[in-house]
């Protein structure tokens, strides 16, 4: 069996980000001092934008942690480039927490403002911009990928990762407009993010002919 070499570097980004999504519980607040229940349930629905951006970027940095250990599924060896663009990568996804304070604080006080949406959805972007980044390098002429990869399925990720930072435009268009539009469609996008990528038609077809597969096995 070919031997795996991003082991340590996969344990360590486990750990950022495992920190990295923990922080994001310091932005909700707790009251001052015991309230009474109409108190508390007033104090609470103020905070809903707070709870929405929390949310937004939980499964943010979930779902990127899910792609993380997609990616490396089939990224097999390490260089220097690469242990530099992952490390590019982690401190995008630690800053996550910083937009996600900051885009809560200023809505809360002012919902008509839009400059803290807008680097929060700029925050995606770049994030996007990243992982496209790690992955186009590594996948480059399969330069450490495993030998024995599914063809099919690279080419299906980096279909979908492509139109990663276009589509976060939207959510950074949006956020100049409406910041809770603006953070519940950085929520889809990351929730789309999720799902596997499935192998472009054309290339499935050339796949069953030679393998009998019929999708991507970016999940395995």
């Amino acid at each position: 069996m070919e031997e795996k070499e991003t082991g340590r570097l996969e344990a360590f980004s486990d750990g950022v980000l495992a920190v990295a999504i923990t922080l994001l519980v310091l932005n909700l607040k707790l009251p001052p001092d015991p309230l009474k229940d109409p108190d508390l349930w007033k104090m609470l629905s103020g905070q809903w934008s707070t709870l929405l951006a929390f949310v937004a970027s939980f499964a943010t940095i979930g779902i990127m942690w899910i792609n993380h250990h997609r990616l490396f599924n089939y990224i097999r060896h390490t260089d220097t480039v690469l242990f530099l663009l992952n490390l590019l990568l982690l401190l995008v996804i630690v800053f996550i927490p910083f937009p996600t304070a900051l885009v809560a604080q200023q809505y809360a006080a002012h919902p008509d403002q839009h400059a803290a949406a807008a680097i929060y959805s700029g925050t995606s972007i770049i994030l996007a911009i990243c992982y496209n980044l790690l992955w186009r390098y590594a996948s480059h002429h399969n330069r450490l990928l495993g030998k024995n990869v599914d063809t099919r399925a690279v080419a299906a990720i980096s279909q979908q990762y492509l139109f990663g930072p276009l589509v976060y435009l939207i959510a950074f268009g949006l956020a100049f407009i409406n910041t809770p539009a603006s953070i519940i469609c950085n929520l889809l996008l990351a929730l789309f993010f999720a799902l596997p990528p499935r192998v472009p038609h054309r290339l499935q077809h050339e796949g069953e002919e030679t393998t009998g597969y019929s999708r991507a096995s970016s999940d395995q």
